[in-house]
């Protein structure tokens, strides 16, 4: 027996809702690995104009980390 129908055997023997829950998983393991896989683009953002702060290095004030106004 093969890896594939071993996969079929057990999935039959499960009710419908168990079914759908290794459904659901096989489906997020793709969905991840097809993000996982995306090759950069390079020169994708190379048109568009950025702008950085003079004091962008700065501290920040204990009022930023504390929440106070």
């Amino acid at each position: 027996m093969n890896l594939e129908q071993a996969l079929l055997e057990q999935v039959r023997s499960l009710n419908p809702a168990e079914q759908q829950a290794v459904l659901d998983f096989a489906t997020f393991l793709r969905q991840r690995v097809s993000v996982a896989i995306k090759e950069p683009t390079p020169g994708l953002h190379k048109d568009v104009p950025y702008w950085m702060a003079d004091d962008f290095d700065a501290p920040l004030p204990d009022e930023f980390w504390l929440g106070e106004s």
